[in-house]
């Protein structure tokens, strides 16, 4: 077993395909997400990279978090993974092309759309905010109203034949 500064098992070899504790942890702090490209899951699973089966050892280099999701797609659906030389992993679809992490959209700032009706309706003395409620009447809403003209018993319902 090869053991960190603290004494923290890192590495059992083959001896098991199960993640110790130690590993885990470190695993975590090392990843603390799935590494598939675009993900952002938190809840994760420990992935080999060479697997186990084939001989690949339980360490931490050999070691990465993916989601269930993409844990699935790694075994099943053909894709694989493998370390590049700056140590950060490389993914492969079915066909050999690497997937490539898609940077997010840019944020287009459109200014203050309703900035001229706002101006507008402050001059008139109306100011309008998330927690203001619609009059019709220009008399207060009355939520009992509404509830009553919306709410049907279920008694008064027709029911259509199938």
């Amino acid at each position: 077993m090869r053991h960190d500064a603290d004494g923290h098992v890192l590495d059992v070899g083959r001896k098991t395909r199960s993640i110790p504790t130690a590993i885990r942890r470190a695993l975590s702090a090392r990843d603390t997400r799935c590494q598939f490209p675009g993900c952002s899951a938190t809840r994760c699973d420990a992935h080999h990279i060479d697997h186990w089966m084939h001989g690949g050892p339980t360490s931490l280099d050999n070691l990465v978090l993916l989601c269930r999701r993409h844990h699935r797609v790694v075994h099943e659906g053909g894709f694989t993974l493998r370390w590049r030389s700056d140590h950060t992993i490389a993914f492969f679809d079915p066909s050999g092309s690497e997937l490539r992490v898609v940077p997010p959209q840019p944020r287009i700032d459109i200014g203050r759309p309703l900035a001229p009706t706002t101006a507008r309706l402050a001059e008139q003395g109306i100011v309008i905010t998330p927690r203001t409620l619609p009059t019709w009447d220009s008399g207060a809403f009355n939520l009992g109203y509404a509830i009553d003209v919306l709410y049907v018993p279920s008694a008064t319902l027709q029911r259509t034949p199938s």
